[in-house]
């Protein structure tokens, strides 16, 4: 459970994104400094990488936000920062990917936790209820 000043929370995402064409560009010092990048962003933005890859056309990350951020703006941060500096630094990849475009557009996203859908519909059923709804009135 992570805490702000208003809210405690438990949201995490598992997230994956990968090269254009899955060039396999990801290794050595372009890893190294791939993940220092992934590494600041997320620490601007509050984030908190639980675990995390770099793969060598792809990277992987479950990750801790605040409820605040939308993960489809941690993700344009993440990737939108990397290429930019990566590009900018490695002129390796600013020959292969002469469009400035280092990452493929898109990403897999999926919520991870250990309370399913089954045991929060369980939980809102047994409240005590008034009408007979799939949205009741408690009290």
């Amino acid at each position: 459970m992570r805490k702000s000043s208003h809210v405690q929370y438990d949201i995490e995402y598992h997230v994956v994104w990968t090269t254009k064409y899955r060039y396999k560009v990801l290794t050595g010092k372009i890893a190294l400094r791939a993940r220092e990048l992934i590494r600041q962003s997320c620490k601007s933005m509050n984030v908190t990488i639980i675990k995390g890859s770099v793969g060598r056309e792809h990277i992987h990350l479950l990750i801790s936000c605040p409820p605040s951020l939308a993960v489809s703006k941690i993700l344009q941060q993440l990737k939108g920062k990397t290429s930019r500096v990566l590009l900018q630094e490695y002129k390796e990849l600013k020959k292969r990917y002469w469009g400035q475009h280092l990452w493929a557009s898109g990403y897999f996203c999926r919520s991870v936790g250990t309370v399913t859908k089954e045991i929060i519909k369980e939980y809102i059923e047994n409240q005590e209820d008034e009408y007979e709804e799939n949205f009741k009135i408690l009290g």
